[in-house]
């Protein structure tokens, strides 16, 4: 079988330039579209903001306290929401932790995580708030020490 397509250098192919350069364009637009969307969904909410910090630092193997603020756009505390955890490392092989925060004054939460090994972990929140709508945040805590 015989193809009479033959490749002569640059920009003299099957397309001209103007078209490559247009179909490069179109999907680095689409591509960062959807990198944006993406994002948005997984780690913003309009309404709220979540901060955290994990005590004592440096984080080490062993438990350690998860403190969370849960405010509300105007920057007041948001109190009586629901917030379970998971717990993984980012590779394979270790089994999740799984826990609950308790609210210790209005908006601030606090939670005790027990990481069971060195590395990279990953902590997910589930946030259920008063009204009934459900958020979800990651958290990535890098280089879990050893004891």
């Amino acid at each position: 079988m015989t193809c009479d397509f033959r490749w002569s250098g640059p920009g003299k192919g099957p397309f001209p330039k103007e078209r490559k350069t247009l179909l490069r364009c179109a999907c680095t637009a689409i591509g960062l579209a959807l990198i944006v969307a993406c994002n948005r969904a997984e780690t913003t909410h309009p309404v709220l903001r979540i901060e955290h910090e994990i005590v004592p630092q440096p984080v080490r193997v062993g438990s350690q306290t998860v403190i969370l603020r849960v405010t509300d756009g105007a920057g007041r505390p948001v109190p009586g929401a629901h917030i379970g955890f998971e717990a993984d490392m980012s590779h394979p092989g270790m089994s999740p932790v799984f826990g609950v925060a308790k609210e210790v004054e209005p908006g601030r939460y606090q939670a005790q995580v027990e990481f069971g090994m060195a590395g990279d972990w990953v902590i997910l929140l589930h946030i259920a708030l008063p009204g009934g709508q459900a958020i979800e945040k990651q958290i990535d805590v890098k280089g879990v020490r050893p004891k």
